[in-house]
């Protein structure tokens, strides 16, 4: 692989008309974000464009019109929202929603993280996912560094996000190694398999992790262990407040992508836990079975 080439814009850069860089924030294999200030909006947002050398590449494109899709078609309080895509021209780019606040990988990182603390960041989590999936869409790339605890906590990065149809034709792996699930990681070996059950994969190696402080296969050389062999169990000390999680946690890892709960079976799962935890309010409804009762008595009119 070549150098990364950079746009290298300075504080008041234009990026589009009306739109004007403040300060990198970011940058990945294939795009650079930024800071901006967009006058239509008359606020700050992300700028995330294309690489100067990714601008002609056909393949970049339909991955930057691919997120701009799925930006377009969601729209949910748990989940980062796209304001512009702007898909031609010399500098091709999304303006999303700038979410303030630190990624779950760096809370767990500096501070660690206890289940009083997760379940009701998780339930947010499956909130986006039920969502997502009943849209007809997959997020691909569930983890840590992808949920954002803001007041309102997101998900963010739909880079590899693709309709439901769209993932069961992925022949190469896709996602990030470590969060992957095995139909992600050999699709040739699943055929068709990659769906919604793989962003439950992805959470429940979020929800390990964090609560663990380690990976399901830790110390493990191989790039794809989850091929290999089963999650190692969940102790007693990893889950102590909420015992009950490290049985919710594991059934999200099952091999089998018809074994695991949907979003919304494992929402129900944690709901039960949360109810029984001194886990602060958040806005008028505290997390955990109270949601399902005010959602019932909505349904029932």
């Amino acid at each position: 692989m070549g150098e990364l080439g950079s746009w290298r814009f300075a504080e008041g850069a234009e990026i589009a008309p009306g739109r004007f860089a403040v300060e990198p924030i970011g940058a990945g294999r294939r795009y650079e974000t930024y800071l901006a200030w967009d006058d239509g909006l008359h606020a700050l947002a992300v700028a995330k464009l294309l690489r100067p050398e990714q601008v002609a590449d056909g393949a970049a494109q339909e991955v930057l019109r691919a997120e701009a899709r799925a930006l377009e078609a969601l729209d949910h309080p748990h989940l980062v929202r796209g304001f512009d895509a702007v898909l031609d021209g010399p500098r091709p780019h999304l303006l999303l929603e700038l979410v303030e606040g630190p990624r779950l990988s760096t809370l767990c990182r500096r501070y660690g993280i206890v289940a009083e603390q997760l379940l009701p960041l998780a339930l947010c989590v499956c909130a986006a996912l039920h969502y997502i999936h009943g849209r007809g869409f997959v997020h691909l790339d569930l983890k840590p560094r992808n949920i954002v605890m803001g007041a309102t906590p997101r998900l963010i990065d739909l880079s590899l996000a693709r309709e439901v149809e769209q993932a069961r034709a992925i022949a190469v792996p896709t996602g990030t190694d470590r969060y992957m699930a095995p139909e992600q990681c050999d699709p040739a070996a699943h055929p068709g398999e990659i769906g919604p059950a793989a962003d439950v994969w992805g959470l429940g190696v979020t929800l390990y992790e964090a609560l663990a402080a380690r990976l399901p296969w830790q110390g493990s050389a191989e790039r794809f262990p989850q091929l290999a062999r089963r999650a190692s169990a969940l102790t007693r000390d990893d889950v102590r407040g909420a015992p009950g999680a490290a049985e919710a946690i594991e059934a999200c890892l099952e091999p089998r992508p018809v074994d695991r709960p949907t979003a919304s079976e494992l929402a129900g799962r944690l709901e039960r836990l949360a109810d029984t935890l001194p886990t602060p309010r958040i806005g008028r409804f505290k997390p955990g079975s109270s949601w399902r009762r005010v959602a019932d008595r909505s349904a029932a009119g």
